[in-house]
């Protein structure tokens, strides 16, 4: 079971036993005061629950967060003066530096019940980045595309519901143009690429996207079309198929440049386990990875027998590799990503890697989903993403921000509304959920897309982490 896994198991357990109690105390109530004080009570605390304590948030708003940063990158001194965030004199940075500012964030009172929002202005790029209700600890904001408003001494930071707190420190990340290098994306899904780099890919001279499986499990949507499991699985599957190689091209990634692989959903874990045997999928009662190749450009030397094996597997990525020669690959982060195939992914990555001639400078990691906090980023669709929860730093971490303008932000949104698996509506617990908290939490939701990822990643920022590697080879 994996962390993740176990955090929601205890959640819901704690949830079943504080329910429970609960229950034995509006029964308690009802028999001393009256009978329909209870089913009034129950009714309250339903609503005050979906307005203020169903976020999945497995760490204390009061804890720190811990991060550590190579020990060369610069560091330069900044004071934070009432509202005004100021260099020392003299210092300037450079335009597209990642730039990355610790500071402790308070929350209010009011801040326990409305999410906290440290403000951004002065400058031409107003921005807003959201932090966990009841929040007290260090936190870790994102500065990327702020760096000429701050050498110029215009940054204006401003807590609303919350209180920002002691000395802040600022450090600055410079990196090449990787857009500028032939960029490798890996998404375990058909739509991980775009939640995760729409912005990079789409601006990259040269991009493309190898994506992992066909995603054809839970596919509850179709069977209400009146498909059975296994039909509804396929069609989805092929759907999926169809969305990983045509959706790029929104962003200017021909199809000649789109592989899908076609290995099942959620069997990358039991691959990994038995390297030579074939895993079928869960749902669609397939054994052959051709199934959903029908769309590729070109065959790959598994296509000669189709066994959706982890053998098959590392080849598949060890031939791309040395055919397509990325400068730089994007991949799944190996801690912050807990979803069983992004683990996989970035590890089959790393072990055809081992094995081939070609090794690329750069490795870019990126994390659509969290152990620690299902809301990350937090916050509102179009503003910045702040650093991740991480509460032990286990190692040093460069981050790179690129940013996203307006317009590239509403083209990733329009490249997600073209996913199939997130196009299915809201259930009706999830609605009255948003209702609620927009009416009670002031929380609100984009006009893009109803799923929860439209929110998450339409936004000023993408965010990677940079990994180096060395013996880079000139592409032949």
């Amino acid at each position: 079971m994996s962390r993740k896994q176990q955090l929601l198991k205890r959640h819901r357990r704690n949830k079943r036993i504080g329910l429970m109690i609960a229950l034995v105390l509006l029964a308690v109530i009802g028999t001393l005061v009256a009978w329909w004080v209870p089913l009034v009570l129950a009714v309250l605390g339903w609503i005050a629950h979906e307005a203020w304590f169903a976020d999945h948030l497995f760490y204390s708003p009061a804890d720190d967060y811990d991060y550590s940063f190579p020990p060369y990158t610069p560091q330069p001194k900044v004071h934070l003066s009432g509202e005004h965030l100021r260099l020392d004199d003299g210092v300037m940075l450079v335009e597209d530096a990642t730039l990355v500012l610790a500071l402790r964030i308070k929350s209010t009172w009011l801040g326990r019940f409305l999410d906290p929002v440290v403000e951004l202005s002065g400058g031409d790029n107003p921005d807003r980045q959201t932090f966990e209700r009841g929040v007290n600890g260090l936190r870790y904001l994102n500065l990327s595309g702020q760096a000429q408003t701050l050498s110029q001494g215009d940054l204006r930071l401003r807590g609303r519901f919350c209180r920002l707190l002691g000395e802040p420190v600022l450090w600055a990340f410079e990196h090449p143009d990787y857009r500028r290098q032939r960029v490798m994306v890996i998404a375990p899904h058909a739509d991980d690429a775009e939640l995760a780099a729409y912005g990079l890919y789409s601006q990259a001279d040269e991009a493309w996207i190898v994506t992992l499986t066909a995603g054809e499990i839970e596919a509850e949507h179709y069977r209400q079309m009146g498909l059975d499991g296994v039909e509804a699985a396929r069609l989805k599957g092929s759907l999926r198929a169809w969305d990983s190689v045509s959706v790029p091209l929104w962003g200017g990634v021909p199809q000649q440049r789109c592989i899908q692989l076609g290995y099942f959903c959620l069997q990358l874990p039991l691959m990994q386990s038995e390297p030579g045997e074939a895993v079928v999928s869960r749902e669609a009662q397939l054994g052959d990875t051709r199934f959903f190749r029908q769309f590729n450009p070109f065959a790959l030397g598994s296509d000669a027998d189709g066994v959706p094996s982890w053998n098959n597997l590392l080849g598949d990525l060890s031939e791309l590799i040395e055919r397509i020669q990325p400068q730089v690959i994007v991949l799944p982060h190996p801690r912050f990503d807990p979803h069983p195939d992004h683990i996989c992914s970035q590890q089959a990555v790393m072990q055809a890697l081992s094995a081939t001639v070609w090794q690329p400078g750069t490795l870019l990691h990126y994390a659509n989903h969290l152990h620690d906090n299902d809301r990350w980023p937090m916050g509102d669709a179009g503003t910045g993403v702040a650093l991740p929860p991480q509460l032990n730093a286990d190692e040093p971490l460069r981050p790179w921000a690129p940013s996203l303008s307006m317009e590239h932000q509403w083209s990733k949104a329009m490249s997600l509304g073209m996913m199939h698996d997130l196009q299915p509506p809201l259930s009706l617990k999830r609605l009255l959920r948003r209702c609620i908290q927009r009416c009670l939490a002031g929380r609100r939701w984009p006009a893009f897309g109803e799923n929860e990822f439209f929110r998450k990643t339409v936004r000023r920022h993408e965010l990677f982490w940079v990994q180096e590697q060395p013996g880079k080879q000139e592409r032949s």
